[in-house]
C-alpha cells in the first residue's frame, strides 16, 4: 500500500516543479516581447538636455523570505529533514520603458522584474515584480507595485541608487515586501554600459 501512496506524491511534486517552470518562461516571454515598445522623448529645447539612464539588465542578489521555513518543501524533496534556509539567491533582469523624461534627465518608469530565487537550494521560486517609479539625474530611484509569486503575493516598495564609473553603471536595489506571513526583503545588484548615443 505504500508504494502507490509514494507514487502518487512523486507525480503531484512533478506537477508542482513543472507549473513553476512553465509559470517562469511565460514571465520572461511577456517580459521580453514587451521589451520592442518605443515611447516618445519629450524635450524642453530651452534646457540643455541631459540624456536619462537607461538601466536594463541583469540582477542578481538575495532575499529574505521568512515564511520560506514554513512551507512542507520536504514533500518535494522527499526527505522530511529538509528544511530551507530563508535566505535564498535571486536572479533575474530588469526591463524599463520610460513614460516621460525631462531634460534634466529625470524620468518616469514603468519596469518589470522577473526573477528565480532559491536556485542555490534546488528550489525553483519565480517571483514578477511591476514597479511604477521615478529615477532622477544623479541615479537615486524609487518605485512600488505588486510582486507576484507562489508563495505568498505582496506589494513591493523599492528604492536604489546608480553607481556611475566610466561608461558602467552599477545599479543597487533595495525592495521591502509586507505580507500576512511576514516581511521580505531583497537586495539586487547589477550592471549595464552606459548608452553613449
Amino acid at each position: 500500500m505504500q508504494a502507490p501512496d509514494r507514487n502518487f506524491e512523486g507525480v503531484k511534486q512533478k506537477q508542482k516543479l513543472m507549473k513553476s517552470l512553465l509559470f517562469s518562461l511565460l514571465l520572461l516571454f511577456a517580459s521580453y516581447t514587451m521589451w520592442g515598445q518605443k515611447i516618445p522623448v519629450v524635450e524642453d529645447l530651452t534646457t540643455p538636455i541631459v540624456r536619462p539612464l537607461k538601466l536594463s539588465g541583469p540582477r542578481v542578489g538575495v532575499s529574505y523570505l521568512p515564511q520560506l521555513t514554513q512551507e512542507r518543501f520536504y514533500e518535494m524533496t522527499g526527505d522530511s529533514s529538509y528544511s530551507p534556509s530563508p535566505f535564498v539567491s535571486q536572479f533575474g533582469w530588469q526591463f524599463e520603458w520610460r513614460y516621460f523624461e525631462t531634460a534634466s534627465g529625470s524620468q518616469g518608469l514603468f519596469e518589470i522584474v522577473p526573477l528565480l530565487g532559491g536556485l542555490d537550494q534546488g528550489l525553483i521560486l519565480p517571483s514578477m515584480n511591476l514597479l511604477v517609479g521615478y529615477r532622477d539625474a544623479s541615479g537615486f530611484e524609487f518605485g512600488a507595485g505588486p510582486n507576484l509569486n507562489f508563495l505568498d503575493p505582496g506589494f513591493v516598495v523599492a528604492v536604489g541608487y546608480t553607481i556611475q564609473r566610466g561608461h558602467m553603471n552599477f545599479p543597487l536595489n533595495f525592495g521591502l515586501v509586507p505580507t500576512r506571513n511576514g516581511t521580505r526583503f531583497t537586495l539586487l545588484v547589477g550592471f549595464n554600459k552606459r548608452d553613449t548615443r
